[in-house]
């Protein structure tokens, strides 16, 4: 049987009657067709998961009743951040949405030297929350209980410069010629930063500065993959040698 999941930007606790916002409410009344009476799950990004139940299902009010508060067990041993130059059209989307999916803990949209996508000011924050958005539907529909944590777009040196020295993940940028195959890494018990360039790949000067941040170069097997592709195949990858696949 299905388990209705739906986030709630809201604190919560068993005992609790809350009111769900009125996107949520339409969604569960109007699509999933739910009664006053129905178990649903609830999840604020906290963690844990919240059985619940509506006892209230009008066209104006849609109310559940919290029951009870577990800890989910779906969030990955491995910790990955995945640094994604920016892709076109829906590409990016369907890469947070995948990336949530398969339990990526953070998601640094880059700007690199062959970057085609530019958002000016006025769209970043616009952008930002659509792809939160999307990270959210990705966390209902898989049963994470934890957001990852989605960047503004910023610049690969900006970046660069913020990541902690102190930081043990080891770092890893996707190249066609890179030097290690995911074979050849030790078990990541500190997790994974990856690094995945635009539609052109990394250019000259990224490459130049991602090795100077300690940054190894990955390949994925003889072929050239797609950034959307990359991406999700690394992660993958990844899960499967040193996750929890």
């Amino acid at each position: 049987m299905r388990v209705v999941r739906i986030y709630i930007d809201h604190v919560l606790a068993a005992g609790d009657e809350i009111a769900l916002p009125a996107q949520a409410a339409t969604h569960a009344v109007r699509v999933l067709r739910l009664r006053a009476g129905d178990a649903l799950t609830l999840f604020n990004g906290d963690g844990c998961d919240y059985d619940a139940e509506l006892v209230l299902a009008s066209p104006r009010d849609v109310r559940a009743r919290i029951l009870d508060g577990r800890r989910a067990e779906t969030e990955p041993l491995l910790r990955i951040t995945l640094a994604q130059a920016l892709a076109r059209g829906e590409k990016m989307d369907w890469i947070v949405q995948k990336a949530t999916e398969l339990g990526v803990a953070r998601i640094v949209p880059l700007v690199t030297e062959r970057s085609e996508v530019r958002l000016d000011a006025a769209r970043v924050d616009q952008r930002v929350a659509h792809w939160r958005a999307v990270g959210i539907g990705a966390c209902e529909q898989s049963g994470r209980a934890c957001l990852p944590d989605i960047s503004a777009p910023q610049s690969l040196e900006t970046w660069l410069a913020s990541v902690e020295r102190s930081d043990d993940a080891i770092r890893l940028a996707l190249l066609p010629a890179g030097e290690i195959s995911p074979h050849d890494l030790d078990t990541l018990t500190n997790g994974a930063i990856l690094a995945v360039g635009p539609e052109g790949g990394f250019g000259e000067r990224d490459i130049v500065a991602l090795r100077a941040a300690g940054f190894h170069g990955l390949k994925l097997g003889p072929r050239v993959l797609r950034t959307e592709t990359a991406s999700i195949a690394a992660i993958a990858v990844l899960q499967t040698l040193h996750g929890d696949f």
